[in-house]
């Protein structure tokens, strides 16, 4: 066990770090508060007064408010949709002996290191894009109507580029719990002669429960975050605002930092709110 003079020394080692890490969140934090407060335009430098929590009830009441949230949880919840089913699939799928494993591991994983910014100019201008996309060309193969995806169905383009950065991280968490499945549960199941869809739903899906949850809960905390892919296909709009986007648009497109602030902390509580109940509900599933 350690000693009470090695448990000290510990923490002055770390204190430093703590203490910096501290500075880097409480610095703009209380900076964001403080101006939510005022009645602060970039356009009118030097005429800021305090406002109280009208910032707060202005955000709050405002009828895009509620449809960016509304935007926000089907983007979440669709990509969580995607990515969770999907990454099980392609985890079950190279848990196989198949030939070039290790090539296709590698190809799986390749999305997750392109920048959100450059994944959307790639879906936007080659895939997605109703004259010369790819999914143009597929769809004129076969004799169909092409999708002008970013007019006719903004949100659940923005939800297909997400899920496919997104879809490595699932797969790689749902593989390695798969592979740490024990192998005699597998070999008594192949000697009884058990369906492929009754080991999945009563051995493996159980399984990889623990790691399921961990996913959501990892994805849903950056999903909430979710700014690039926006600005850089659709711009906007009422289809495809989330909350971060419309913070961005009330302080840098109309300039008024004020109510952005607001806007900025009301996202910063929900999004603590729902990383309190996951963590709560990751925490259940681990005791379980």
């Amino acid at each position: 066990m350690a000693t009470r003079q090695t448990r000290t020394l510990a923490k002055v080692a770390v204190g430093p770090s703590v203490l910096v890490l501290f500075i880097w969140m409480i610095v703009p934090l209380g900076l964001t508060l403080y101006f939510s407060v005022l009645n602060y335009n970039l356009l009118e430098p030097g005429n800021e007064s305090y406002i109280g929590f009208l910032n707060y009830q202005y955000f709050l009441t405002d009828p895009a408010f509620f449809s960016a949230l509304a935007n926000t949880l089907k983007l979440v919840g669709g990509v969580l949709v995607i990515t969770v089913v999907g990454g099980t699939l392609l985890a079950l799928l190279l848990d196989q002996p198949i030939f070039g494993r290790g090539f296709v591991r590698l190809m799986v994983i390749a999305p997750f290191f392109v920048m959100p910014t450059v994944s959307a100019l790639i879906w936007k201008n080659l895939l997605m894009h109703p004259v010369s996309g790819l999914f143009a060309w597929l769809a004129k193969a076969v004799g169909l109507q092409p999708i002008d995806w970013f007019t006719e169905a903004p949100l659940t383009a923005i939800c297909l580029i997400v899920a496919w950065q997104w879809l490595p991280f699932a797969t790689l968490i749902l593989l390695t719990a798969l592979q740490s499945l024990d192998q005699e549960q597998k070999e008594a199941a192949e000697m009884d002669g058990t369906p492929a869809i009754p080991f999945f739903f009563y051995i493996v899906l159980p399984h990889i429960a623990r790691a399921v949850t961990v996913v959501i809960l990892i994805e849903t905390i950056f999903l909430l975050n979710v700014f690039a892919e926006i600005r850089v296909t659709t711009g906007g709009g009422d289809a495809t605002t989330n909350i971060p986007f419309m913070v961005y648009a009330q302080a840098l497109l109309q300039f008024d930092i004020g109510g952005a602030s607001a806007g900025g902390i009301v996202a910063v509580i929900l999004a603590n709110i729902v990383a309190f109940f996951l963590v709560r509900m990751i925490g259940r599933n681990l005791e379980a």
